[in-house]
């Protein structure tokens, strides 16, 4: 058969591999376009914990020498009348804070939003959309 002819590469066949390319490249593109959604979204959540750890290291530093020196002075001002006095209540408000810190935190950890969300929202998507 020459390529002229009816029946060289147009049968039934060849247009199901065609329809099966055509799927498998769609499939792929899919593919391709979710793994880019979840790079993008690791890249913006390792920015984002870079920067937040950064900035916290340098909150937590200033505010621990603050309140260090300002107990410090407390303790010497109170030297010869309530030294004990003054240190319990500045290692209670010491203890204090830091409760509140963990209380705190674990509040943001509780509200923050899921890792890689709106890729999982597309995968979703994506199934709904082929079961159908």
């Amino acid at each position: 058969m020459s390529q002229g002819e009816p029946g060289a590469g147009t049968g039934p066949i060849s247009g199901l591999i065609g329809s099966l390319k055509g799927v498998l490249s769609t499939l792929v593109a899919i593919a391709q376009t979710r793994l880019e959604i979840i790079s993008t979204e690791l890249q913006q959540e390792i920015g984002l914990a870079a920067n937040l750890l950064l900035w916290a290291f340098v909150a937590l530093l200033a505010a621990g020498m603050g309140l260090l020196l300002g107990a410090l002075v407390l303790i010497i001002v109170f030297w010869d009348t309530h030294r004990v006095l003054v240190s319990v209540l500045v290692m209670g408000f010491f203890f204090a804070l830091a409760t509140a810190a963990v209380l705190v935190l674990r509040a943001k950890l509780k509200a923050r939003p899921r890792l890689f969300d709106a890729t999982i929202t597309e995968f979703a998507r994506d199934r709904e959309h082929l079961e159908r």
